[in-house]
């Protein structure tokens, strides 16, 4: 979402430069008025489709299409009744309208990119299984700082204030760039997850009968972990080696081979350097690092920090 604000902010700053130069000059033209009212037109329904799209995990459909369709129709209809306007006055009015909402535009969607880039994101959650800690819709801010600075165009982060640890409910994007991947039903290149992290670098997971071990021992009581399902799947017997197991489960495809039984009998496999294992709250019903390997931190967005709607679910996750 930052990159696409940055982009159609030097969209905004570039086009604002264009006209400003348009009216100082004396060349008029009816074509080239609405050839400017157009350019405008468009850079503000890019904006309006991306702010209509912002909160639904990208990847899904939403209503963006819709609007898309009928702002166009509206647009056409603005230029053909435009292309008949022969007074000078007027045309001067709408593009220095046009001119200055531009400039507008250019300024606030750099300082957005910035603060989505490095500071703060809002986030829906799209799914149950992070419940009943999140529920589906609530909105929630995402620390993209805490955890340190990305560099743009690189997978590095600097000043860390914190590392991630166990427990930390983290937002990333799925971990794979081959868009065909197909996990839990669906495709899921592209799309923003939220998860709890259960698993940190070196430490080997496994789970029986439903129950977490970190290095062998139990996890422990976890208050927030929610079982829907009273069926424990048992152990599910197989002829792969543990280097067999662990090497198709870091590889994205053990799912492919074991199936869901992996829900509550897995493991044990040894979360990779700078990577992550992360689980739903709602246990029974999560699509996680069971099912799809580990979260390498080049994904990692930021740290789920604060529940701002609705009203009454306001509150930090802290």
């Amino acid at each position: 979402m930052e990159y696409k604000l940055f982009l159609i902010g030097l969209g905004m700053g570039a086009y604002g430069g264009a006209l400003r130069r348009y009216l100082r000059s004396e060349r008029r033209s009816r074509w080239l008025f609405c050839l400017f009212h157009a350019s405008f037109c468009a850079g503000a329904l890019a904006l309006l489709a991306n702010i209509l799209s912002a909160s639904t995990r990208e990847g899904e459909p939403s209503l963006t299409w819709v609007w898309t369709a009928a702002a166009l129709g509206g647009i056409w209809g603005v230029l053909r009744s435009l292309l008949r306007t022969r007074d000078s006055q007027v045309q001067e009015k709408t593009l220095g309208t046009d001119l200055e909402w531009a400039e507008t535009a250019f300024s606030a969607l750099l300082l957005a990119a910035f603060l989505m880039y490095f500071v703060l994101q809002a986030f829906k959650i799209p799914s149950g299984s992070m419940r009943s800690t999140l529920l589906e819709g609530d909105h929630l801010f995402v620390n993209k700082f805490l955890y340190g600075l990305r560099i743009p165009f690189s997978h590095r982060r600097v000043w860390p204030w914190q590392k991630v640890e166990r427990g930390d409910i983290i937002v990333f994007r799925f971990p794979t760039e081959d868009q065909e991947e197909m996990h839990c039903g669906s495709r899921q290149h592209g799309k923003d997850f939220i998860k709890r992290v259960i698993g940190v670098p070196g430490e080997q997971v496994q789970i029986r009968s439903g129950q977490i071990l970190i290095d062998g021992q139990p996890l422990g009581a976890e208050t927030y972990a929610q079982y829907v399902d009273p069926y424990r799947a048992p152990p599910v017997r197989h002829s792969l080696t543990p280097g067999q197991y662990q090497e198709l489960w870091k590889k994205r495809i053990l799912d492919k081979t074991l199936g869901e039984v992996m829900r509550d009998s897995f493991g044990p496999v040894t979360v990779p350097p700078q990577s992550y294992f992360v689980m739903g709250d709602n246990r029974d019903r999560s699509c996680d690092s069971r099912f799809w390997g580990a979260v390498s931190e080049e994904y990692l967005k930021g740290k789920a920090w604060f529940i701002y709607w609705p009203p009454s679910r306001m509150g930090s996750l802290d």
